[in-house]
């Protein structure tokens, strides 16, 4: 008999995302290099996002905790304006696009996501803010293809767009071989100016 058990933990972030527009811009001059690049590990497109805290594996019981405070958070900001510029790699491995625009504002934010996540008790590892969109990883072994790509991209300058929703995000890391994937657990418009509820 197969244990149907659900997991006790899961992975969680909290994020931004690009609109359907921007990222098409995106994935416009990123398909050559899916053609020439198939051995990366291609993100898939509506799993594009800007992450503001990783907070890895969390006890599902807490999450809950954390929607009261992240609504109030989301209604009390105006949402920052941003566009994907450029690119680069981590570590010739990691092919990310650069975020312009608000950048303080952005980087607030994050700094205000992280402070109400605390303020929940949850504790989490904090990484410096870096803001990124993640496309594609390389396979082990392969150290030249990300850093090849980003060069292509370099130039790339997408059309600005407000980033309207801040997103509670699932994953699935760690429970398959297979592909990442990523889900809403909840999203909460910014700036919307009403009292949110729980």
């Amino acid at each position: 008999m197969h244990d149907q058990t659900p997991p006790a933990t899961v992975r969680v972030f909290i994020a931004l995302a690009p609109p359907d527009h921007a990222k098409e811009e995106l994935a416009r001059e990123l398909r050559p290099a899916y053609g020439t690049h198939p051995q990366m590990r291609w993100n898939r497109i509506e799993d594009w996002h800007i992450t503001l805290a990783f907070l890895g594996e969390l006890p599902v019981a807490t999450v809950p905790l954390l929607r009261p405070p992240l609504a109030r958070l989301a209604a009390a900001r105006r949402p920052p304006y941003l566009a994907l510029r450029g690119s680069g790699d981590f570590d010739d491995r990691v092919l990310w696009s650069g975020i312009d625009g608000d950048l303080d504002e952005l980087h607030t934010l994050a700094a205000d996501v992280r402070t109400t996540v605390k303020d929940c008790g949850v504790v989490f590892e904090e990484r410096p803010f870096r803001p990124h969109l993640t496309l594609a990883r390389a396979r082990r072994g392969d150290r030249s293809s990300a850093g090849e790509i980003a060069q292509g991209l370099a130039e790339f300058s997408g059309g600005q767009w407000p980033a309207e929703r801040l997103h509670l995000v699932g994953s699935n890391v760690g429970r398959s071989s297979g592909p990442i994937h990523y889900r809403d657990i909840e999203s909460w418009p910014l700036g919307d100016g009403n009292s949110p509820g729980s």
